[in-house]
């Protein structure tokens, strides 16, 4: 049941990002206040204004609009083209992330995570980037074609990850968790759900001659876009986690993982040849751990050693 009510939220998300939607903790709606007496797992918001005056358990994230943090929010805090405001009584228990917006942190705000800031911090910044870079960036004077499409799956790439970090954070890090314990029976495991897949997808196209497996072929491929998302940000989570705790990290968080496993997986897949074989082991290690944890749903029951018995 859990697992149909995953693959259910992924396909809403894919779909309509824009539907109002409160279910299990979830708000996904414009404008959201979370007041003082209130108590939320995740808010997310698509270019509204954002409040919390109470408690978030888990993620706030907003694309465009601002979020004002007067209360805790114990989990993070993620502003895509958002102006975050840190009032003095504000709490995060993990992350800050701002990218294309404003960071505003009152004196005796709370970060007991990192913060992190990418591109303008001013709207000169943003008018600058939006006149000049922008235009030189679609007008292809400088960058070749190729490389604008790549820069651009990229940045699609980055908001899904981003999205489903801060939606499912417990299971992506229990499934990128099961790639470092398990490696190659998740690879295995991988390689044997693609082979099968890829087999299933040929059939359903012959039966699509006679039109009965259109339905099922057209099942087969939304099946396989929400396993590959959901195995490829598993996959970056893995690197950034591992990254991280290499450097000292000893709990470093879902979504910095993702974000830090992302920066090294574009590195890598830029370089020729080389490039394609890392992204095809990827997709090996995503579908395992994927199909093995039911996405990230599905943990790992430790039976107890009997004690030996004495006469």
């Amino acid at each position: 049941m859990r697992n149909k009510f995953t693959v259910a939220i992924i396909c809403l998300f894919l779909l309509s990002g824009f539907i109002p939607l409160k279910a299990q903790g979830l708000i996904l709606q414009k404008d959201i206040i979370v007041e003082k007496d209130e108590v939320e797992d995740n808010v997310i918001s698509f270019g509204g204004e954002v409040i919390i005056r109470g408690l978030v358990t888990e993620t706030v994230l907003a694309f465009g609009g601002s979020i004002v943090v007067e209360g805790e929010v114990e989990g993070t805090v993620v502003g895509l083209g958002s102006d975050i405001t840190l009032k003095s009584t504000a709490i995060v228990g993990e992350d800050v992330v701002v990218i294309g917006g404003i960071l505003k942190k009152d004196y005796g705000c709370t970060i007991d995570g990192d913060t992190i800031q990418f591109g303008m911090e001013t709207p000169e910044d943003l008018k600058e980037f939006l006149g000049e870079g922008l235009g030189g960036f679609l007008g292809m004077r400088l960058i070749p074609f190729l490389l604008v499409l790549k820069l651009l799956s990229l940045l699609i790439w980055f908001l899904l990850a981003l999205l489903l970090a801060a939606i499912f954070p417990r299971q992506i890090a229990y499934a990128s968790s099961l790639i470092r314990t398990h490696f190659w029976p998740v690879f295995g495991v991988g390689l044997l759900s693609i082979i099968i897949y890829t087999s299933l997808c040929v059939f359903a196209g012959f039966l699509s001659l006679i039109l009965i497996g259109i339905p099922i072929l057209i099942a087969l491929v939304i099946l396989g876009i929400i396993i590959k998302i959901f195995g490829r940000v598993t996959v970056f989570c893995f690197f950034g986690d591992s990254l991280a705790k290499a450097f000292g990290s000893k709990n470093p968080t879902t979504i910095g993982s993702v974000i830090l496993g992302f920066v090294i997986v574009g590195f890598i897949g830029f370089i020729p040849i080389l490039g394609s074989l890392f992204y095809l082991v990827l997709s090996f290690l995503g579908w395992g751990a994927v199909i093995r944890t039911k996405f990230g749903t599905k943990t790992t029951q430790i039976q107890p050693v009997p004690k030996a018995q004495t006469d």
